[in-house]
């Protein structure tokens, strides 16, 4: 009997998250204006003969440094997948480079974000190794705390390709990560991704608090089951502290408290040609009404600003926090303003927007000028 009742407040409780979800209709973006812009030619500086491979990240500090990372597909410090490895590359204010961060450290293996805190500590989450790391502010660099474990060269051939059935949610351990974010409190949050698909907290001195968030679909409608969560591909706080996690595979943005209660959704739902040829596959065949958000980013800025990059149509949105789309540019390709498979974001402020352009081997940094013209 008390089984049974217990089981009924379960779901009941679940009905009234997701009814509480539904009754927040999605801000109207029919009309999202295009935004005016350039995109700097050739911002970051790299040495003669070197180049740029697959640019998953870029962070922008205090100072304007800026980090990129960087997959050249040559480094030394031993592939994962394939033969995808990682480096960290610093630049100056100017675009000037200045060298190499972290070579040789063992958490480094396939990295998928770097990130900026408050205090201009630089912290890196690798998918491959399910490591997050904190270095402390140059020039010194030094790792200062490591979260995650990198799994054994003995056990390694276990985590190849892993899948939802690898799933292995424990406490303070990664599958898969993806990005970090933290609260006012320094509280972190990481991402933890593609595999367990949920949000991992630790207190400020990387003690283990809690996770919340299951791998699950969203619905036919990308509006339903809040907290099923396919692939947290990025996460942001803002001042208030709203978490704002990028649930990519169900073309959505969730937006929870820092308790990991479920508030509501943003959606990337502005008008968009569905027979535009994708970079990297056919045109599909029944093109959703919402595009999967790739990257996010807050300004830092008094009034915060919420930009995201999608894959298809590949444009770059400047949001509200409550999901107005207040502008919008780019389109999937090659060119210059133009972008293929954007995996990256970060936004100093309102204007300027650096864009790890991963498959286009390069990092565009964008600068708003205006408003143009409304969509029809």
């Amino acid at each position: 009997m008390r089984r049974t009742h217990l089981i009924a407040c379960a779901v009941a409780a679940a009905a009234a998250t997701t009814l509480h979800a539904q009754q927040r209709p999605a801000v109207d973006n029919s009309r999202a204006p295009i935004l005016q812009f350039e995109s700097v030619p050739d911002p970051l500086k790299l040495p003669a003969g070197m180049n740029f491979g697959e640019v998953l990240s870029v962070a922008v500090n205090s100072k304007g440094t800026v980090v990129v990372l960087n997959h050249p597909g040559t480094a030394t410090s031993g592939p994962l997948f394939g033969n995808a490895t990682t480096n960290l590359l610093e630049f100056d204010s100017s675009g000037k480079y200045i060298g190499e961060i972290g070579k040789g450290v063992y958490g480094l293996g396939y990295a998928h974000s770097v990130r900026f805190d408050k205090y201009d500590n630089l912290w890196v989450v690798d998918k491959g190794t399910n490591s997050t790391m904190k270095f402390s502010p140059g020039p010194a660099w030094r790792v200062v705390l490591n979260l995650g474990r990198r799994p054994e060269g003995y056990d390694s051939w276990r985590y190849e390709r892993p899948t939802q059935a690898d799933a292995r949610a424990g406490e303070g351990t990664f599958n898969g990560a993806t990005d970090v974010a933290w609260d006012s409190n320094d509280n972190i949050y990481v991402s933890d991704g593609y595999v367990n698909s949920r949000i991992a907290k630790f207190d400020k001195n990387g003690n283990w608090i809690k996770s919340w968030g299951q791998f699950g679909r969203g619905g036919d409608h990308a509006n339903e089951n809040p907290g099923n969560i396919n692939n947290p591909h990025n996460i942001q706080i803002d001042r208030n502290n709203n978490v704002y996690v990028g649930d990519r595979g169900n073309r959505r943005i969730q937006v929870f408290d820092t308790d990991g209660t479920f508030k509501y959704f943003l959606f990337l739902n502005a008008p968009y040609d569905k027979k535009h040829h994708p970079t990297l596959a056919p045109v599909p065949a029944n093109a959703p009404d919402e595009s999967a958000p790739w990257a996010l980013c807050i300004t830092p800025t008094p009034t915060q600003y919420l930009f995201v990059v999608d894959s298809e149509p590949g444009r770059l949105y400047k949001m509200s926090l409550d999901g107005k789309i207040l502008g919008m540019l780019g389109i999937s390709g090659h060119e210059m303003g133009q972008f293929n498979w954007p995996h990256g974001l970060a936004c100093p402020n309102e204007n300027t927007v650096y864009v790890a352009d991963m498959n286009n081997w390069r990092v565009q940094k964008i600068l708003i000028k205006s408003v143009a013209t409304a969509t029809r």
